[in-house]
């Protein structure tokens, strides 16, 4: 009989100095012991998960920033989705709070196995609230120590899933809730970063425009300002299994990622800090 793995915290929070919080809702790759045996085999590999972004980002300790990253997977629960399960992209195919589908659209539950409305709560209050609990003290406290906070939603996708949209993704996708969520200025110093590099294709406020997070925490009249970044996992890692992380080509995307990180915080400073 294998020994029983510990059960890993809900999420895990690095405090930083500077008025930046970094939330990597889809990073978790943990599904509990209890609940596998309802998903059919495949999704126990959790495929679409936001995979490696920890060690793409490694460069916000020195930035000061604080992180935010949960251990469980997207696939027991979507933390980027509001908790009344409202579609965040209606007429487009979207996955749910509990969802039931991979992102090819196939059903990740046995026959029978999908979770009732009782257990879709139990999951909410589990790990759903304790995320957004922190997430919220943490922008609460930075804003009391600088005036003002920043968040970015960090995500990443494969390049086509033709499931949730047509053709191939741009490579860096800038969402703001088409405007609501940060001053137009933050995300225009986010897109010159982009523009000097035109050999990575970027877009602000396309398919992407900020799932929940951005758009609940997003307040600029009240000095917090959200952005989300969805980057196509091609930029970084192998898309299919085993879902490798390649430094070479991850190597050429830091720079810019944090080039993009760094334009945004410089702009807060600029507008908040004279």
């Amino acid at each position: 009989m294998s020994p029983t793995l510990p059960t890993p915290p809900v999420f895990q929070l690095q405090q930083g100095s500077v008025p930046l919080l970094v939330s990597m809702p889809h990073i978790g790759t943990h599904i509990p012991a209890d609940l596998q045996a309802g998903f059919v085999p495949q999704a126990l590999q959790v495929e679409d998960t936001d995979w490696h972004l920890d060690q793409l980002y490694n460069f916000l300790g020195d930035l000061g920033a604080s992180v935010l990253m949960p251990s469980t997977s997207r696939y027991v629960i979507d933390l980027n989705r509001p908790p009344d399960d409202a579609p965040m992209y209606p007429g487009a195919s979207n996955t749910e709070l509990c969802p039931t589908r991979f992102f090819n659209g196939t059903p990740l539950y046995q026959v029978g196995a999908e979770p009732s409305a009782a257990e879709r709560q139990r999951r909410r209050a589990t790990y759903w609230q304790p995320y957004h609990d922190a997430l919220a003290a943490e922008l609460a406290r930075l804003k009391a120590a600088h005036g003002y906070a920043l968040l970015w939603d960090a995500h990443s996708i494969r390049s086509e899933i033709p499931w949730l949209f047509e053709g191939r993704l741009p490579d860096l996708s800038i969402g703001t809730a088409s405007g609501a969520s940060a001053d137009a200025a933050i995300t225009d110093a986010v897109m010159q970063a982009c523009a000097s590099h035109p050999q990575v294709r970027s877009v602000a406020n396309g398919r992407f425009k900020g799932g929940y997070i951005t758009r609940h925490y997003g307040q600029p009249a009240q000095s917090i300002h959200a952005i989300q970044l969805e980057m196509c996992q091609s930029l970084y890692m192998q898309e299919e299994a085993a879902f490798a992380y390649d430094p070479i080509k991850a190597a050429q995307i830091q720079p810019i990622l944090s080039e993009m990180v760094c334009s945004a915080l410089g702009m807060c400073r600029r507008s908040y800090e004279k």
